[in-house]
């Protein structure tokens, strides 16, 4: 038995409705907190259903500051101003509700609020100094993960991103709830979900840190996903079980993130990561894009784990260790096909003259590239790059 540690948050509620309680649950944990700091976007505040968390939070005694211009992709200055925006608040408190985008930004203002270091000098592995304000997490996608992983992403240049990676960006409290992620177009839907996927994949072939429980979650998360990800995005007239779907790939995705928070993501991360900073692509939809073509190229160093994954996502898959693993690339060829995302790169606007480019900053993601089972040259990544477009 190798040897590990595993962390996670320390309080999860899983539950259609859960976000119209949140004053309560978080008066349960923290009695005293008075001055809360809501942190999401444009786009989800105008859909109306931040109205009863905020409500919620109101009815309890909170003084409810929203914050709102988070972006996706966030940039140091939006890190930056909503910081600013909680001290001058006196936050007490930070809640993130929204995607990764939100919950990444909640994340650094509950870490930059509550020591006053500056940014510059968080970014890293275990760079954050002091104690953070309580954080609470609350997605409205099923797909980052964020609310149980200890790590925030920023965009630092035009085209660049750092990351936060410390045990002070796990939240108090994640809180799953539905009804939130009704209003999500099929297109979100299948690209989260796909992410969510991916983090689960990754995680299982993790280099380093692979261990028995990130194992454990890693396979019910992409049963669960692989289940729920085509009803999700056929939606349907029955909320009652569109309700069901959605909590469903809501708590697959929270077993990802938490997979991933231990045993980290790879390869599909690092060539990802180059096509959203210099074409703009979702996150998601990114790491959909690459996905098959990166698992075919690990094939050689983790073709046995794929098949235990395969037995999950396509039980019906037969012959060979190498033949299983095939059929997961294939598998998650056909979900990307059934769920109507785009499938190559040309179809989001790369062509064959951007491949040096992507390549080379894929190369500068070493953290990401070091947990890959199979090592990965600029030639490999130019090569996977070609396959995907």
């Amino acid at each position: 038995m190798t040897d590990f540690s595993f962390s996670t948050v320390s309080h999860i509620v899983s539950a259609a409705g859960a976000a119209g309680r949140l004053g309560e649950h978080i008066r349960t944990h923290f009695p005293d907190v008075q001055r809360a700091l809501v942190v999401t976007d444009a786009g989800f505040l105008g859909t109306g259903l931040a109205a009863a968390p905020i409500a919620s939070l109101e009815g309890v005694g909170f003084h409810v500051k929203i914050y709102s211009d988070v972006i996706a992709d966030p940039p140091e200055y939006v890190v930056l101003a909503a910081t600013n925006i909680a001290r001058r608040h006196d936050t007490d408190i930070v809640i993130g509700l929204g995607g990764g985008s939100s919950m990444d930004v909640a994340k650094l203002i509950a870490v930059l609020a509550g020591s006053g270091q500056p940014l510059a000098e968080a970014y890293g592995i275990g760079n954050v100094q002091g104690r953070r304000l309580p954080l609470v997490q609350v997605p409205t996608t099923a797909g980052t993960g964020s609310e149980v992983t200890n790590i925030a992403i920023v965009t630092t240049g035009a085209t660049t991103k750092m990351g936060v990676v410390a045990p002070q960006l796990y939240a108090d409290i994640a809180i799953l709830d539905a009804e939130l992620t009704l209003g999500l177009p099929p297109r979100v839907t299948a690209a989260t979900g796909i992410d969510a996927m991916v983090h689960a994949i990754e995680a299982y072939t993790s280099r380093h840190k692979k261990n028995p429980l990130s194992d454990m979650l890693a396979r019910e998360a992409l049963r669960l996903l692989a289940h729920n990800l085509p009803r999700a995005c056929e939606g349907g007239t029955d909320r009652a079980a569109n309700l069901e779907v959605r909590q469903a790939m809501l708590l697959g995705a929270l077993l990802a993130g938490q997979a991933f928070a231990n045993a980290p993501v790879a390869a599909v991360h690092a060539l990802a990561y180059p096509i959203g900073g210099i074409f703009h692509v979702p996150h998601g939809l990114s790491n959909a894009l690459v996905l098959p073509h990166v698992l075919r190229f690990n094939a050689s160093a983790a073709e046995e784990h794929y098949a235990e994954l395969a037995s999950i996502i396509v039980p019906h898959a037969q012959g060979s260790t190498a033949a299983r693993a095939e059929a997961l690339a294939a598998a998650m060829e056909r979900l990307a096909e059934l769920t109507g995302i785009e499938r190559t790169l040309r179809a989001v606007g790369i062509t064959e003259a951007d491949l040096d480019q992507l390549a080379d900053a894929a190369m500068l993601q070493t953290r990401l590239l070091g947990n890959n089972p199979r090592d990965v040259t600029r030639t490999d990544a130019r090569a996977i790059y070609a396959a995907a477009l």
